[in-house]
């Protein structure tokens, strides 16, 4: 496990646009999977990460909370598989069906998704506003594992509570850290390491 902080894309930069299969129905999603939504925040997770495990039943809460509130949310697990095969997409199925996700998991194959948004860690989050326009990428809180701070998605929450109100969240964000995103030999990114 390398500790890696999120790269904190620019403010303001418009979604790239994805093609994945969600993991549980097998539709496939794409941002105008989202159209209309009053905002859209992407998630980078995986199931083997102790730091994604430790606010995982965080993030099926903030599903229950702000699907209803026509927030579309999408998990996207990038990892390479044949390194980490936990991170399979059967696997992510099964996490998937024992949180009781109520948004759609997808499997990047290619990782090109996850260098498309700079992704860095396991978990990583992006959100965007109704114009796919990023407004947050920062930590879901300050909890991390073993520093005994319960995990609250407070930061996360007051980012989705601000983008639905219409009001700007402001440019001062503490970046998210986790697991590297495990990328096959010779596809890093420029933004890696």
């Amino acid at each position: 496990m390398v500790l890696t902080e999120s790269t904190m894309l620019k403010l303001a930069t418009k979604a790239p646009n994805f093609k994945l299969s969600d993991v549980v129905s097998g539709d496939i999603i794409s941002l105008s999977t989202f159209d209309k939504k009053k905002a859209l925040l992407v998630m980078f997770i995986c199931c083997h990460c102790p730091f994604v495990k430790h606010v995982q039943l965080e993030l099926a809460k903030i599903g229950k909370d702000y699907v209803p509130k026509d927030v579309g949310i999408v998990a996207i697990s990038s990892n390479n598989i044949e390194s980490h095969p936990d991170d399979a997409p059967d696997k992510l199925k099964e996490m998937a069906s024992e949180l009781g996700f109520n948004f759609p998991y997808c499997f990047d194959p290619t990782q090109e998704v996850a260098k498309s948004y700079t992704a860095a860690c396991t978990p990583d989050f992006f959100l965007f506003d109704a114009d796919f326009k990023l407004v947050y990428r920062g930590q879901l809180d300050d909890s991390r594992p073993g520093n005994e701070k319960p995990v609250t998605g407070n930061d996360l929450r007051a980012a989705l509570d601000t983008v639905l109100a219409g009001k700007n969240i402001g440019e001062e964000q503490k970046p998210s850290v986790g697991c590297n995103i495990k990328w096959k030999e010779g596809n890093e990114p420029y933004y890696f390491g």
